[in-house]
């Protein structure tokens, strides 16, 4: 009798539970709600006893009344605002008794689940109306898609010329690219004006850190001076290439990524004590505060950009092509030429390649550290040129010491690594 008794108290908390939130959202009009907490205990124990009398049929017949009597309720409710939130609540709850039979655990966690969103209302309603855009919904929409429906339909088997070319992982880095920006835009719109440029440089550095470098550049300047906060966008940038390229690494070649954690975790440290110092101590005593900024509060655009993100895929692709026919023309020094070119354009499209020939058998691990290394410096190169031409000399005073360490850091996690093995 004991699992019964469990599954009883389950189904009866799960009732008080959504019961007690329903209940305090009744009021003493004659219009008022109609389920309360009484109710809805009452109905998750009546499916949970349903459940154990007859079993799923005797549960439809519960969860069948339950839903009339809902309906009748709502009918006869002469409110304005004739939501059926409460109606289709119960009806869930009902079923909620039942499960509490069959999984207790999973019961519960349900339950605690409607609570929540019964709970959260006014939150919800707030973020939908007020803070949601149309373009955030529609991103929205756009990655559901590529997530739900590209991503699973894309052939999980290495193809094309080469044997070089995998649609899956082409697809699964998109949306890693798409969902970790659209978490930074998400961050760059809570945390408001202060640490707007900051966030939002390490939100695009997601899409490209040489853009992102190019942009805070245009951005930073106020009267002249290049703002702290704009350095700090730029330099953090740099973290979110670490962060992407040990996913995109991990993703690919878990193996490649156990020789590659020191020489990232050491040039991620390196940006990120760089890109602090930008923020919080370059600025004393300057006449420029360190908040400051031409238009007030940043721009932080919107959730990503799927042209860029899709650009990338095809630059990527093209590496990937570019990278098997060295390799399989020069060996070894064939793919660390195409790293360094791809490189000047995107370190990520190295990483991610490099890792590709790896899982197709093309290379072993220990060849791929060192044409990933040199991709980074050719796209670090690249940076400083794109500092000078953003911001002039005072912007690239400001990144390149920040650059400069960030190197030193990568190359001695190398060099590390090479006389340990």
């Amino acid at each position: 009798m004991q699992p019964t008794f469990v599954a009883l108290c389950v189904a009866l908390g799960i009732g008080l539970l959504v019961g007690a939130e329903r209940e305090r959202r009744k009021d003493s009009s004659p219009d008022r709600g109609s389920a309360g907490i009484r109710t809805f205990a009452i109905v998750s124990l009546l499916g949970a006893v349903g459940m154990l009398v007859g079993g799923v049929a005797v549960l439809a017949l519960v969860v069948f009344i339950t839903g009339l009597a809902a309906m009748a309720a709502y009918v006869s409710n002469h409110r304005e605002d004739k939501g059926i939130t409460t109606e289709m609540a119960l009806v869930l709850n009902g079923l909620l008794g039942g499960l509490a039979v069959v999984d207790a655990l999973l019961a519960a966690e349900v339950g605690v689940l409607l609570a929540l969103l019964l709970f959260a209302r006014k939150a919800i309603h707030h973020f939908v109306r007020a803070l949601l855009t149309e373009q955030d919904l529609q991103d929205a929409l756009v990655f559901a898609g590529i997530a739900l429906i590209v991503l699973p339909l894309a052939p999980d088997a290495f193809m094309g010329p080469l044997n070089a070319l995998n649609p899956r992982h082409l697809v699964l880095l998109v949306v890693v690219m798409l969902a970790i920006s659209a978490c930074g835009y998400v961050g760059s719109r809570w945390l408001g004006p202060r640490y707007g440029l900051p966030l939002a440089g390490f939100s695009s550095g997601f899409v490209s850190s040489v853009a992102t470098t190019y942009s805070m550049g245009q951005r930073g300047q106020v009267n002249g001076v290049v703002s702290g906060p704009a350095v700090a966008g730029a330099a953090l940038s740099s973290i979110a290439t670490f962060v992407q390229m040990s996913v995109l690494i991990g993703l690919v070649a878990p193996q490649l990524l156990r020789l590659m954690a020191l020489p990232l975790l050491l040039g991620g440290a390196a940006a990120l004590s760089y890109g602090l110092w930008c923020l919080y101590g370059s600025d004393s005593g300057s006449s420029t505060p360190a908040t400051a900024h031409p238009e007030g509060a940043p721009d932080v655009g919107r959730a990503f950009d799927l042209q860029s993100a899709v650009a990338f895929a095809g630059v990527l692709t093209l590496v990937m092509m570019v990278s098997a026919g060295l390799n399989a023309w020069l060996g070894e020094r064939g793919v660390a030429l195409a790293a360094m070119v791809a490189g000047l354009a995107d370190a990520h499209a190295t990483a991610a390649s490099t890792a590709s020939l790896i899982a197709a058998g093309e290379i072993k691990a220990q060849q791929a550290v060192l044409p990933i290394l040199l991709g980074l410096s050719a796209n670090t190169l690249t940076k400083a040129v794109v500092a000078y031409q953003a911001g002039g000399v005072a912007y690239l005073c400001r990144m390149a010491p920040g650059l400069a360490l960030m190197m030193v850091a990568v190359w001695a996690g190398y060099g590390v690594l090479w006389l340990s093995s």
